[in-house]
């Protein structure tokens, strides 16, 4: 999305608009211009934009008189009916874009600066994660006689096999899967707009081969790797696969082959770590082909003590 799509699609709030052409115009520039990620612009417009609405409510006549005291009131609110974690990212989107307006001399100080959010230490990831035979399963029940089902082995083996986030596996181009020094690899683009490149898994390899050299689109090396279907027609497509797509893609998928675990966003991406963690995989090489920053965030997709509570809640006989 360029800067100007982002201008069009989001909306300026009636206290933006009250508090001058200056607020206005640092606002927009917030959006476009300081967030280059669709999706974590998407999600901070929608806080944001949920927060002034709150305000105007609560006879707040411009973004200019937003005090500490309102930021507080709107977070236990918030607190009420929305998880910490949530409540969180929702107060460092009013945090940075008031950050935003204090450097463009919008507004003299911060009023989110001092308001703290809800308490919140994770442990655990509570993504659905399948054991390696549900995740064989599924990947043997998709029919590849056609296009369409080609396209979706090729992408859960990748989420699988390299810990790809969807979101990244849904933006390679065809180029980004290429031969070095004899073996296949991918190119994940990454949040920041960091490539992470990985080898693939021999089976990966495979699923990328039949993928591409059966669909005809090897040669389309600027073109989407992953592409809806033509309707009608049973083809691929030019246009992306859009994560709404494949999110339902992935759910059809493992319900045809009779898995009741209910898939997530990063299932797949769990599902492949706790597999190599299981297999007598490091944790510190875990986090460096998940392309994590830090290993903490590794272990929230480590689910192997899931099967330690299991053994031990069945010694409980009665």
């Amino acid at each position: 999305m360029n800067a100007l799509v982002a201008l069009n699609s989001i909306p300026t709030p009636a206290l933006v608009v009250a508090a001058g052409e200056q607020a206005g115009v640092r606002f927009l520039e917030f959006f476009a211009s300081n967030i280059r990620n669709p999706h974590t612009r998407r999600a901070n417009a929608w806080a944001v934009g949920e927060f002034l609405a709150w305000c105007e409510r609560a006879d707040v006549g411009a973004i200019t008189a937003v005090q500490p005291l309102h930021v507080a009131a709107w977070i236990e609110r918030q607190t009420q009916t929305r998880s910490a974690p949530t409540v969180k990212q929702q107060l460092a989107a009013i945090r940075h874009l008031f950050d935003w307006l204090v450097t463009g001399q919008v507004v003299a100080v911060n009023p989110a600066a001092s308001v703290r959010g809800p308490s919140h230490a994770a442990r655990q990831g509570k993504t659905p994660v399948l054991e390696a035979a549900e995740a064989r399963q599924l990947l043997d029940a998709i029919d590849v006689g056609t296009p369409a089902g080609l396209r979706d082995r090729a992408l859960i083996a990748l989420m699988t096999f390299s810990f790809a986030r969807i979101g990244a596996a849904l933006a390679m181009r065809v180029e980004d899967v290429y031969v070095q020094n004899r073996r296949l690899w991918v190119r994940l683009p990454e949040k920041g707009g960091k490539p992470h490149a990985m080898p693939c898994h021999h089976t990966l390899e495979a699923y990328l081969h039949a993928y591409l050299d059966g669909t005809g689109i090897g040669t389309d090396a600027k073109g989407p790797l992953f592409r809806t279907i033509r309707r009608g027609t049973g083809q691929l497509g030019a246009t992306p696969l859009p994560q709404a797509n494949a999110y339902a893609m992935l759910r059809r998928r493992a319900a045809a082959a009779g898995i009741a675990t209910r898939i997530g966003s990063h299932t797949f991406r769990a599902t492949g770590i706790t597999a190599y963690l299981k297999h007598g995989g490091t944790l510190e090489n875990a986090a460096a082909m998940a392309s994590h920053a830090s290993a903490r965030t590794t272990l929230l997709y480590d689910r192997r003590r899931d099967e330690i509570s299991l053994d031990e809640v069945e010694r409980i006989r009665l």
